[in-house]
């Protein structure tokens, strides 16, 4: 079977496919399948991005690699590779809030989803909620299932709030259907061995942390929050604007009582 007809076969074109030795000598056929292939691919892009929810980031190139007390700037950058990915491994970004986790954790699902792999980010407390409100033990493993079974989970924002035992549990069957099965990337500000103040009464949080740990690339980002010298420096020019307006007020008051 010729490439080409391998190509429209893949895309459903099953006239053209049943009649190849009449198609194939029309001179428009090879343009007709790659402007279908490049609209398909298209939508499947958009759909993609629209079911992973990324919601708004800055890109790497943003990233102010100098203001951490300490990342490995290497260790990150050869994430974006997607090895991982194929070794069915996790990603875990430990940090403090505002030293760019979460923005990490969106680049890599953004990379992901451009080379094509479906992917999913939610805050955890979104998914646990949403899983705890399944009316029924059905609808319950079918969201379950949603979750395991998607290539790139991004769970953001585990730690940042006290979670039950049916919540632990709930966590545990995510990471467990996930286990060796798909990646998953994490973001928390606990270091694993605060995780029991997370789940404090969970007797499922060691054999969670050890499943997600597993095979895992752990990134370390320690310093003070970004976020918060962004605000201080917003709150340092405004200050400086408004006393340089004043400053000109002054002036031009003065220069009309010399006249």
């Amino acid at each position: 079977m010729s490439q080409l007809k391998e190509r429209a076969q893949k895309l459903g074109l099953h006239a053209i496919v049943s009649d190849w030795d009449h198609y194939v000598r029309q001179d428009w056929l090879e343009g007709l399948v790659t402007a279908e292939e490049k609209e398909r691919g298209r939508r499947s892009l958009e759909t993609r991005f629209r079911e992973a929810k990324l919601g708004q980031f800055k890109s790497m190139t943003d990233f102010s690699w100098d203001w951490p007390e300490r990342i490995d700037r290497e260790q990150v950058e050869e994430l974006f590779k997607l090895e991982f990915l194929k070794d069915k491994s996790n990603v875990i970004l430990i940090g403090t809030n505002g030293l760019g986790k979460t923005m990490i954790a969106q680049n890599l699902a953004n990379t992901a989803l451009l080379r094509g792999v479906k992917t999913k980010f939610i805050k955890t407390s979104e998914m646990l909620n949403e899983l705890v409100e399944c009316d029924g033990s059905l609808a319950r493993r079918k969201c379950l299932h949603k979750y395991c079974s998607i290539p790139l989970l991004v769970l953001d924002e585990v730690g940042y709030l006290g979670y039950d035992t049916r919540f632990a549990d709930l966590l545990y069957e995510v990471v467990s259907g996930r286990y060796e099965k798909n990646s998953t990337i994490v973001t928390t500000n606990k270091s694993f061995s605060e995780w029991k103040e997370i789940f404090p009464h969970a007797a499922c949080a060691v054999t969670l942390v050890d499943r997600l740990m597993h095979r895992a690339e752990s990134v370390l980002i320690e310093g003070e929050s970004f976020r918060a010298k962004e605000a201080e420096e917003r709150i340092t020019a405004k200050t400086k604007a408004r006393q340089q307006t004043r400053k000109k007020q002054t002036s031009e008051r003065v220069a009309a009582v010399q006249k």
